[in-house]
């Protein structure tokens, strides 16, 4: 169910968004109880004057290095599935793609189940 939005700089290496969106899917599958083979994700390459951010905002300073993951999900998990799941994404680009964990800017979209139709035009999830 989730839409993954996955916004990287042009200057990023090739492999670089599929190998985050692999982390962010298995992140999704251990923290937040995703489905197997649920993967629907939209990598997107910027122009680094594309990708708009501040030098710092509470705290914490972006480099150009900066990846914005944007996910629509379910509504309804809790704050704490919520945490685990940015540390985890987090920790894991950092220790396995050399991402600063500072330059892991995450949104979460919470929608309705209605909201869904996986092809077919129904309304598979209501």
């Amino acid at each position: 169910m989730p839409l993954v939005r996955i916004d990287i700089s042009s200057d990023s290496p090739d492999s670089l968004g599929h190998a985050i969106g692999d982390l962010v899917y298995q992140a999704m599958r251990d923290t937040i109880n995703v489905p197997e083979d649920d993967k629907f994700q939209i990598v997107t390459r910027h122009d680094v004057r594309e990708l708009v951010r501040p030098a710092s905002y509470l705290g914490i300073a972006y480099s150009p290095g900066l990846v914005m993951l944007q996910v629509t999900l379910n509504h309804g998990r809790s704050v704490e599935l919520k945490k685990a799941f940015y540390r985890r994404v987090a920790d894991d680009l950092h220790g396995q793609l050399g991402i600063r964990r500072e330059d892991v800017f995450i949104n979460l979209v919470e929608v309705a189940k209605e909201n869904w139709s996986f092809g077919n035009g129904e309304m598979q999830y209501a």
